[in-house]
């Protein structure tokens, strides 16, 4: 059974549509788009598995609780695999980035991760087994301008895969981050094309990702074949970063 957050659309959506192709229940977690989340819940069905929608604010204090509690109640009391996606943008040049886009930021993409990590912990415990994957990104690497905050966020979503990957070994539990390079999404549709040029020309393997690809990371990172694999960051970005 795999809890997705931040499922609606984007990498969260193919995330759960490419769970199910492998075989797993999926828990559909959304903060107020019940739209898309169907859509999302009717694909996942249509790959030949179940779902079930989970609204909820992963940032908001007790909602993250509940959220886990409700994948696990779907799961018959099992929650093998987290996939902690939901994030969003506020982007600026730091100088003049107001306080509350800072805080919007680290609280979903940062400190959400950490609320619903926590709820999850206990109960993979008592099985004693599961798998963590933290959606980070490059930014988390390299930082990028007018970018702070959520650079900031995603480099401490990878020091909070390392820890928790550190203190859940000793379960089978393991945790690993993905790191995707430039992936067109809802996140990234605002930007100016002649950003996106500049981005393409960053790329060795001349593309831009696509959610498919972040999510086939995902998957084997959940997997059977990567048992043996913990506390690393799976960097999917086309050969963007290269150090």
């Amino acid at each position: 059974m795999a809890l997705v957050t931040g499922a609606g659309r984007g990498i969260g959506r193919a995330t759960a549509i490419r769970l199910a192709r492998e075989g797993a229940k999926v828990a559909i977690n959304f903060k107020g788009n019940r739209s898309a989340a169907g859509e999302a819940k009717t694909l996942v069905e249509q790959a030949g598995s179940t779902a079930v929608l989970v609204q909820g604010d992963v940032a908001a204090d007790g909602q993250a609780e509940e959220i886990v509690k409700a994948a696990l109640a779907f799961g018959d009391g099992r929650l093998d695999i987290l996939v902690n996606n939901a994030g969003i943008t506020r982007d600026n040049l730091l100088v003049r980035m107001s306080a509350e886009e800072w805080d919007a930021v680290i609280d979903l993409n940062l400190r959400g991760a950490f609320l619903v990590t926590k709820a999850a912990m206990r109960p993979m415990m008592r099985q004693r087994s599961g798998r963590i994957v933290n959606v980070a990104s490059v930014a988390g690497l390299t930082g990028n301008a007018g970018q702070a905050n959520y650079a900031a966020a995603k480099a401490g979503i990878i020091g909070l895969t390392k820890s928790v990957a550190r203190e859940m070994a000793g379960r089978n539990i393991t945790c690993n981050a993905v790191a995707p390079g430039f992936v067109p999404t809802d996140l990234t549709d605002p930007l100016p094309q002649k950003v996106k040029d500049e981005l393409m020309r960053q790329i060795p393997l001349g593309r831009f990702g696509t959610v498919e690809d972040v999510a086939g990371a995902i998957a084997f990172l959940v997997s059977e074949d990567a048992s043996y694999i913990t506390g690393q960051v799976l960097v999917v970005d086309g050969g963007m970063v290269t150090a």
